[in-house]
């Protein structure tokens, strides 16, 4: 016959167990991690980066330098604007995991459920960013956001991550390439651990999906291109400002 007191004393054996679990960070692949807790919106979460890049102010797929005021400076590169001179001469805060990406399937996204001053109705990123508390916590999130040449990031838009047949060089001697037509960018292989590891963390941080073929592409980027330096530190000055970490830099 059970005893009730040993079955209380294996109830809260069971808690701490799993508190110590926890806290070693041993849980199952498939538990959410916390992400981005700092309340910070996506304007503030840029000001912060950009003070925080500024004694590494160099581009994330060209490896550009730029000045204090976010002005690229493509000699420093090789890169020349393929199209889009204006947007080529500044850096925009880029979206590792685009937006679209963990927006697109929001009811706030999809429908008209906001309304401006003048009562119109809209839908897609600006009413996600003003009624969805998780979806401003991913948009803000540092972890997912890196400094890249305005161009780029434009062209690359919400295009997944892949690999393009042939190197053609349409932004000068910068290694990085855009099929329009099967909405696809091929970043060059020193960032593509980097990438890799953004979207490991976005999943286990927010509980986004990454698809078999891309999770085999990222498996092999994680490997050929491992955690250096500035990512490391980068992951430090992070963690300082908005209070966690990437575990797969660590």
């Amino acid at each position: 016959m059970e005893v009730p007191h040993m079955r209380n004393m294996d109830v809260i054996l069971s808690k701490k167990i799993f508190i110590l679990i926890t806290l070693i960070g041993l849980l199952p692949a498939g538990v959410q991690a916390a992400g981005n807790e700092s309340g910070n919106s996506f304007s503030s979460a840029k000001k912060e980066l950009a003070k925080m890049y500024d004694d590494h102010r160099t581009t994330f797929y060209a490896g550009c330098e730029y000045g204090k005021n976010g002005h690229v400076e493509g000699k420093t590169c090789g890169y020349k604007p393929r199209k889009n001179e204006k947007r080529g001469k500044k850096i925009e805060w880029e979206h590792v995991v685009p937006a679209w990406a963990f927006g697109h399937a929001l009811q706030c996204w999809q429908d008209k459920v906001c309304s401006n001053s003048k009562g119109k109705l809209y839908k897609g990123r600006k009413c996600c960013g003003k009624r969805d508390a998780t979806f401003r916590a991913m948009e803000a999130d540092m972890h997912n956001l890196v400094p890249a040449i305005g161009e780029l990031n434009g062209d690359r838009s919400n295009f997944r991550y892949g690999m393009i047949s042939g190197e053609s060089r349409n932004y000068g001697g910068v290694d990085f390439e855009v099929n329009f037509k099967q909405k696809v960018a091929e970043p060059a292989e020193s960032v593509r651990g980097d990438i890799a590891r953004t979207y490991f963390y976005m999943e286990k941080s927010y509980g986004l999906k990454i698809g078999k073929k891309h999770r085999r592409l990222f498996a092999i980027w994680d490997r050929s291109d491992p955690v250096d330096a500035w990512e490391r530190e980068r992951n430090q000055r992070i963690a300082l400002i908005q209070g966690n970490s990437n575990s797969f830099v660590e």
